[in-house]
């Protein structure tokens, strides 16, 4: 398992400001999407939210499953994998009711995850899970994971603008047949 150097991870972070908005717009024109867009958006994150661990998941809706198609950990959370999410509070407050989750310690994050021991053995503390939604059903989730008491009310409202751009993307992939998720 990789253990993260909480006191080395970037705690520096700055508001999002135009610059930021505009690189995500861009970076929606380039080719190699959906690739070009996940890393913008992780990219952005990282600067004005802050994070460790950061992953994207698509959500099937009908399904009730997630997939997780991005992460800036492939050796401790490798992309691919189905996960079931139905019946638990963490999937109503933010697949059906498209609402942030945030958990400020490692015991909310083991409230709420089966796979929280990963997470907390690497010491991370804190999550954000922000919904991507589109015609108001989710689409997927964009999942940040730092320190503890790192999130706050006002990086759900900061998670909620950036994520927005993953929608057309996560969109596509979830309508995409299975041999050709990758958008191309």
């Amino acid at each position: 398992m990789q253990n993260i150097d909480i006191a080395t991870a970037p705690l520096a972070t700055r508001a999002l400001d135009i610059p930021d908005l505009e690189r995500l717009a861009n970076a929606l024109r380039l080719k190699d999407q959906p690739m070009a867009i996940f890393r913008a958006v992780h990219a952005v994150a990282e600067r004005t939210i802050g994070l460790s661990l950061f992953t994207i998941m698509s959500y099937d809706a009908q399904c009730l499953e997630v997939q997780r198609v991005y992460t800036n950990m492939p050796d401790v959370y490798p992309t691919g994998g189905r996960k079931r999410k139905q019946g638990t509070a963490w999937a109503s407050q933010v697949l059906l009711e498209l609402k942030p989750f945030r958990a400020e310690t490692p015991q909310g994050i083991q409230d709420a995850f089966d796979d929280h021991a990963v997470m907390t053995g690497m010491g991370l503390g804190s999550i954000l899970n922000i919904p991507i939604a589109y015609d108001g059903v989710c689409v997927g989730t964009m999942n940040l994971t730092h320190r503890e008491g790192w999130y706050t009310a006002r990086h759900e409202q900061i998670g909620l603008l950036i994520g927005s751009f993953l929608a057309a993307a996560l969109v596509k992939r979830n309508t995409t047949p299975a041999s050709d998720a990758t958008g191309r």
